[in-house]
């Protein structure tokens, strides 16, 4: 009996650490549902993009004129497309070009609007100037900025990317001047004055570890427009060219046929949708968390 006690008390304090990760794993899902629900969706589009090589059944450009509009079945799941191709294969593989292009705006828009935020609400003169020229840009609808940009370049996604940032940059910046207009005046600020600290130091240190959490949620819903603006671009037609697969793409090449085959159409506007969905569902999750005063009520 004493050998068995020994024994049995390891293995009882390794599965208690399990046990309260678990435990506290399903009272953040029964907590925060939005996340929990918005996370799901957007690990597995994510991972069905990821794997394309591995898991679409076809080549997505691929064209096979005998298999041409045919609806979904056993071989092709989500039916074919105008010239033979596989649905499926093509919403697959179109996923990874809208992902990339979704999470590179929101990174390169939230980090050069917060420098620019930073340096203009700290500073009264580069206010002055700054911000009259993000009202300037904020004055041009984004999307008509962005397809004429991509109109007067070669389309690439590099092109693409760069004429989605420009018009997001702007709500950054107005993002983070109104939260520094009110950090500047705080007292640990001037505590920092007073010792000399160099500006560029409490821009760092003090001011921008602030503005982290207001700028996360934003970052979210820009990766969310930036998906949709991507579909946008190639829906009209100035965004990637083809043969490359996006989910606008798909669907700008569907409405062609979209009386005849309803599927090329439905499938990569589910998935765009349900992208767009399960980011925004993450963003007022965050939202719900770093907002204190909503924290507090839960």
């Amino acid at each position: 009996m004493a050998v068995t006690d020994t024994v049995s008390l390891p293995a009882a304090r390794s599965t208690a650490p399990t046990k309260g990760r678990l435990a506290r794993f399903a009272r953040f899902v029964r907590r925060h549902p939005n996340i929990a629900i918005g996370a799901l969706i957007l690990t597995l589009i994510v991972a069905c993009s990821a794997l394309a090589p591995l898991i679409a059944p076809y080549d997505p450009d691929a064209i096979n004129p005998a298999e041409r509009l045919k609806p979904p079945s056993a071989a092709h799941l989500f039916g074919t497309d105008a010239f033979g191709r596989d649905v499926l294969s093509r919403v697959i593989w179109g996923g990874r070009i809208s992902l990339v292009v979704g999470l590179t705006v929101a990174l390169f828009s939230v980090g050069i609007g917060l420098a620019i935020g930073l340096v203009a609400g700290f500073s009264r003169i580069a206010d002055a100037v700054l911000m009259r020229v993000m009202d300037a840009m904020m004055a041009i609808p984004g999307i008509l900025l962005a397809i004429a940009l991509v109109a007067l370049t070669t389309a690439s996604i590099e092109t693409v990317v760069f004429a989605l940032v420009i018009p997001e940059i702007p709500r950054v910046v107005r993002l983070v001047r109104a939260m520094v207009l009110s950090l500047r005046e705080q007292p640990f600020v001037d505590a920092a004055r007073a010792v000399g600290t160099r500006f560029h130091m409490i821009l760092i240190r003090h001011i921008m570890p602030n503005t982290v959490a207001p700028l996360i949620v934003q970052a979210t819903f820009i990766c969310a427009f930036a998906i949709l603006g991507e579909a946008y671009l190639s829906f009209l037609g100035v965004g990637l060219p083809p043969p490359t697969s996006t989910w606008g793409s798909v669907i700008a090449e569907g409405r062609k046929v979209f009386g005849l085959a309803v599927w090329v159409v439905l499938f990569p506007g589910l998935f765009l949708g349900f992208t767009v969905l399960s980011i925004n569902l993450i963003g007022d999750g965050l939202r719900d968390i770093l907002d204190p005063k909503l924290s507090r009520r839960q």
